[in-house]
């Protein structure tokens, strides 16, 4: 059975060739480790093996986690939904929140970053093929949305998410993850990053330009009968 850094060495090499195909710099990708149920140790054999910065959906899972961990120098981003009565204590414990679809969630972001914290980073996330199960503003509030959040203070924007309507097909991969590239660039806002790109379509998502690629069951394995195509 191969270990969690048999897995790190795999994924990264894929990144590197996908980096390498699109002619970008290779260092131009971060690998996002997305460690929601997973528990500490595998995130600690992950640090072990280069990783720095885990994702977590859940929030009471994932302070717990900081709890156990926090003897190393990890970055934790929130990829999650977000309700209102989470909004604290994840502007108090994360560095990173890719999932942010409305305004008033921005709001309390900003207002509950502590001041002795650098900026939170904030990504929107946008629900680039309409699904209804999927979170994230439509591509027609994007603009709107976007001026806003970039107004407020203690949190940066940094730029969009986004979770394609899972397929297997390469055209459908890149048209979907090209929408979410064009539409960054259409904001006219110094954005540096799109968030974008799991285990089954990474390739894809770095060749239309993603910065952060959110990498899950590749790394950490399935999550038992639950496991979809569309999960990291």
């Amino acid at each position: 059975m191969s270990t969690i850094a048999d897995n790190i060495t795999q994924v990264s090499s894929r990144i590197h060739a996908a980096a390498q195909a699109a002619h970008r710099d290779e260092h131009s990708v971060q690998l996002l480790a997305v460690s929601k149920t997973k528990p500490a140790e595998a995130l600690r054999e992950a640090h072990a093996a280069g990783i720095r910065d885990f994702g977590e959906n859940y929030l009471q899972e994932a302070l717990g986690k900081q709890l156990e961990l926090a003897d190393l120098p990890l970055i934790w981003h929130f990829i999650g939904p977000i309700q209102s009565n989470k909004t604290r204590a994840i502007a108090e414990h994360f560095a990173w929140v890719h999932s942010v679809d409305r305004l008033k969630i921005a709001q309390r972001l900003s207002e509950q970053r502590p001041s002795d914290l650098p900026p939170l980073n904030i990504c929107i996330q946008v629900n680039v093929s309409g699904e209804a199960s999927k979170s994230g503003c439509t591509p027609e509030d994007l603009p709107a949305l976007a001026q806003a959040i970039s107004q407020l203070p203690r949190i940066r924007l940094r730029g969009l998410m986004a979770i394609p309507e899972p397929t297997e097909n390469r055209a459908d991969q890149d048209a979907a993850f090209a929408a979410v590239q064009q539409l960054q660039a259409s904001l006219n806002l110094p954005l540096d990053t799109l968030s974008m790109g799991m285990s089954h379509d990474l390739e894809s998502a770095i060749a239309m330009g993603a910065t952060w690629v959110r990498i899950g069951t590749a790394l950490f394995g399935a999550r038992g009968s639950q496991q979809t195509p569309s999960q990291p």
